[in-house]
């Protein structure tokens, strides 16, 4: 049945199950679809969900749920993507923030407007892109940004915001600080550079130019190779529920990383531009033996100790105490805490 105009799409008591990529059971006191910015603003001068507490959802692929909403959730489904503008040196892309993140990456390349392609694959939601700061195999959002749209939730009003006021971080963002749950963002615009380079620094990137022999791939290649790895190393969340990689890459002094590699001389670490490490926090668990163990129903993925998996029935809780319990491992051998990436509520 529609919904007639101008009216909200809401449904009380909502299970969140399906809403989330770790498949965690938890309700919703009140779940709000927006399909548009006017419906965001519909929910800030409703008399009653415009002063509840809210939490902004978009794939679901970057929270763990712990236990029951009793505020207003909202489900961000605002589509839509175009090519904004051409200038000299990019292409100005615009998505809405409920677009699938991997098939916007997918429809630029095929479009013949490449830069995204070491993000293929990362599950979520455009408008979560630039909250979490997602990034992989040498690129980050933040280096193809270009803005955004966002609904003040107190005001109603739209805001537009560059990177330097995004305050964009490993994994970070002005989102994730004191704007968190503060505001909803709508539209996404992206930088696409021409001429285009690849980003081919990455090991497993290398391995596969190897392979190939093909030195100089073009955006399509990239993208092919960069999702048969995330592919073979990843468990699909339809499949296996799951939010990714959980704990970010500790970033570490000169001195720190000596120290660690003077007792593990394998450890995996890059040197950064500021002279700091970033050390592979997947290694470190799995040197912790973590591979493949389990807390309850959830588990460490076998291929890959950076994922924590639902193996069927897990709560959210199980889901929590895995992660301290890891936490807790690699601190007492490393002297590293390891800090989660998913929003844990």
């Amino acid at each position: 049945m529609s919904q007639p105009p101008n009216t909200l799409q809401v449904q009380h008591r909502a299970s969140l199950r399906e809403y989330n990529t770790f498949g965690l059971p938890a309700v919703a006191a009140t779940l709000v679809r927006l399909a548009s910015v006017a419906d965001v603003r519909r929910v800030v001068d409703h008399r009653e969900y415009g002063v509840a507490a809210k939490f902004v959802l978009g794939g679901g692929s970057n929270v763990v749920l712990t236990r029951d909403f009793a505020g207003v959730v909202l489900k961000v489904e605002i589509m839509g993507r175009r090519l904004l503008r051409e200038e000299a040196d990019a292409w100005i892309v615009e998505v809405g923030a409920g677009e699938p993140w991997h098939e916007v990456v997918s429809w630029t390349v095929q479009q013949g407007w490449p830069g995204l392609e070491n993000l293929a694959l990362i599950p979520g939601s455009t408008g979560a892109a630039p909250v979490q700061n997602i990034g992989a195999y040498g690129v980050e959002l933040k280096d193809r940004f270009e803005s955004l749209d966002a609904v003040d939730l107190v005001t109603g009003r739209t805001v537009t915001l560059d990177a330097p006021a995004c305050r964009f971080g490993y994994r970070d963002s002005v989102f994730k600080q004191h704007l968190a749950g503060k505001s909803v963002i709508t539209r996404v615009r992206l930088r696409l550079p021409r001429p285009w380079q690849p980003v081919l620094g990455y090991l497993d990137l290398e391995r596969k130019m190897a392979e190939s022999g093909q030195r100089t791939p073009d955006a399509q290649t990239v993208f092919d190779w960069v999702c048969a790895i995330r592919r073979a190393k990843l468990p699909d969340p339809a499949v296996i529920g799951n939010a990714g990689s959980f704990f970010k890459n500790p970033v570490v002094s000169p001195e720190q990383c000596r120290d660690i590699i003077g007792r593990d001389p394998a450890v995996v670490h890059y040197l950064l531009p500021d002279g700091s490490y970033k050390l592979a926090a997947g290694w470190l668990i799995d040197a912790c033996g973590w591979k493949g163990k389990s807390v309850g129903r959830a588990g460490v993925y076998d291929k890959q100790a950076l994922v924590l998996v639902n193996r069927g029935g897990a709560s959210g809780a199980e889901v929590v105490t895995l992660a301290r319990a890891i936490q807790e491992s690699v601190y007492g051998r490393f002297g590293i805490r390891l800090e989660p990436e998913p929003v844990i509520l």
